[in-house]
């Protein structure tokens, strides 16, 4: 076991659910190893400002069903400089910091990466709901942006049905479809957009044309945001076919609201894993969970890899939306 006394866990970039399930798992694995823990408050810009917190039991008391973070997160200039990089290991050292773990997405990771090349003992946990980060099946946050959307998305196609029109729903994912992949799939969505998958508006629009023609009266056409605004969209599909679908644009209602069980049980699981990776020696690794199983991956490997996207889900979402 590593002589790691004291550890500081923070949260950084967009918020996800399950970010306190997570802060919760590595908080109390700490202090049931005997471990002091600080949370450091608002990110990066909280860690250069030294605002870190011990924390107890009773800080991490009724939030693993609470979303967002209870640390907050802040977007912080000041770190993506060397001098800001230092002054937070600095921070660090100076606290008696042994080990560090930041949840987050893939800024989160760099910072992580940096502060591990100036000696920082670090664990990055995957805290978004993207679905972007490589060497782990699902990332803290995902199944519940997911359920968000096909809670949205039935509610739509009831009143779309009734009025008898088309809808289109942008969601987010500027580098990553998997939410409007697995939200379309889940949800039957006649098309789907994503941003790893070239598309032609014209096959859309005359897709949509004959299943009118066909009888059918109402179609769901999910966007990811970084396949197009759901605006364009819309114009375009109605500039060829001469309908007119309502736009619907979910923004950060995504990332709100009470995480699902198997975000709560994902963060526990892997909150608890950086603490013990931490205690083994590990250190300059992300944490993730692969076909069931706890694995940790070279941190530089992970930001320097983008996640394969799920062609074979793809292809059966497509298959099944005749």
């Amino acid at each position: 076991m590593a002589n790691v006394k004291k550890i500081a866990v923070l949260t950084s970039g967009g918020d996800s659910q399950g970010m306190n399930a997570a802060v919760r798992a590595v908080v109390r694995s700490a202090l049931y190893h005997g471990i002091e823990v600080y949370g450091v408050q608002r990110g990066f810009q909280g860690l250069l400002n030294n605002d870190l917190r011990q924390m107890d039991l009773r800080s991490v008391g009724d939030i693993i069903q609470r979303g967002g973070t209870i640390l907050q997160t802040a977007r912080c200039k000041e770190f993506l400089t060397p001098e800001g990089q230092q002054r937070g290991a600095d921070v660090l050292n100076e606290r008696g910091i042994d080990g560090l773990v930041v949840i987050g997405g893939d800024g989160s990771y760099q910072g992580a990466q940096k502060l591990s090349k100036l000696g920082i003992k670090t664990m990055g946990l995957p805290g978004t709901i993207d679905n972007d980060i490589p060497f782990t099946d699902f990332t803290i946050g995902f199944d519940t942006a997911v359920s968000i959307v096909v809670d949205a998305i039935n509610k739509l196609r009831d009143t779309m049905t009734s009025h008898e029109r088309s809808s289109i729903v942008e969601v987010m994912g500027r580098h990553c479809g998997d939410i409007a992949l697995y939200a379309g799939l889940a949800s039957g969505a006649e098309t789907i957009l994503v941003p790893e998958v070239s598309y032609d508006l014209d096959v859309v629009a005359n897709r949509m044309h004959e299943n009118f023609q066909h009888g059918k009266r109402h179609s769901i056409i999910l966007v990811a945001e970084g396949a197009g605004k759901g605006e364009d969209v819309a114009r375009e599909i109605t500039e060829r076919n001469g309908i007119e679908p309502r736009v619907t644009v979910l923004g950060h209602i995504q990332r709100g609201g009470t995480p699902t069980h198997n975000d709560r049980i994902l963060a526990s699981q892997l909150g608890d894993f950086a603490v013990r990776m931490l205690l083994e020696g590990e250190s300059g690794k992300g944490c993730g969970i692969i076909r069931g199983e706890y694995v940790i991956t070279d941190i530089d490997k992970v930001v320097g890899t983008k996640k394969a996207f799920n062609t074979e889900l793809y292809e059966l979402a497509s298959r099944l939306s005749l």
